[in-house]
């Protein structure tokens, strides 16, 4: 009975041996494992980090770069085109050409009632840029008189002339002193040249008959951007 139990007792205790054996050895090997799962499941979050960081940097810079590139376009446009509508405007530089007879249209109207003592020119840029119109118009009535008609010096403007495109300027001329006793002559027209141009324009006097002149007391003043009502004693 004691070998027996004995045997017994050993048998027992090698198969507890080999299942607490068994046991760790299964421990160990699902403990190992936690930290690789743990470590591979940690690491993903990490990798997609990076690349979310690099994506969202990527495509903010393509767009910094695309909005710079198109506000820049945008400003270089705009500045040149502001600079081309600065420099055409109204006011007249050394650049801005001289008028001639081919960017004006000149005509005449009457100032004033009896006895018509004066007209008044009117000097119209009928071309599609700005121009100078210098000086006074050089006017001949008659044919029997070939001297121009004198200028009266107090009417010159302080500053050119410049007329843009469509734009009006004027010159009051006298005619006689309206005296009954005056040694004066019909004109139904009579020529004009611009001051830097030879040409020679003809200009239709106002009224059906035409108007007296009286060459001797004949004055012009020179061309102004408006009409000078009594501005010019003359």
């Amino acid at each position: 009975m004691n070998t027996l139990h004995r045997s017994t007792l050993l048998a027992v205790a090698g198969t507890a041996l080999a299942l607490s054996l068994t046991a760790c050895q299964s421990d160990s090997g699902s403990t190992s494992s936690r930290p690789t799962t743990s470590a591979t499941v940690a690491s993903s979050p990490a990798a997609g980090a990076t690349t979310a960081a690099k994506d969202t940097g990527t495509s903010e810079a393509a767009g910094s770069g695309g909005s710079a590139r198109s506000t820049g376009a945008k400003g270089s446009t705009g500045a040149s085109s502001t600079g081309t509508t600065g420099s055409t405007g109204g006011r007249g530089t050394a650049s801005t050409p001289v008028c001639t007879a081919r960017d004006v249209r000149v005509t005449a109207a009457t100032q004033d009632g009896p006895p018509y003592t004066h007209i008044v020119l009117t000097a119209r840029n009928t071309s599609g840029h700005s121009c100078r119109l210098a000086g006074f118009p050089h006017i001949q009535f008659l044919e029997s008189h070939k001297q121009d008609v004198p200028a009266v010096a107090k009417s010159k403007p302080a500053t050119p002339v410049v007329l843009t495109a469509g734009a009006p300027a004027y010159a009051l001329v006298k005619l006689s002193d309206g005296g009954a006793d005056e040694d004066v002559e019909p004109v139904s027209a009579f020529s004009l040249q611009l001051e830097g141009d030879a040409t020679v324009i003809a200009v239709t006097a106002p009224g059906s008959e035409g108007i007296a002149v009286d060459p001797a007391k004949a004055l012009t003043g020179y061309w102004t951007p408006e009409l000078r009502n009594g501005a010019d004693d003359f």
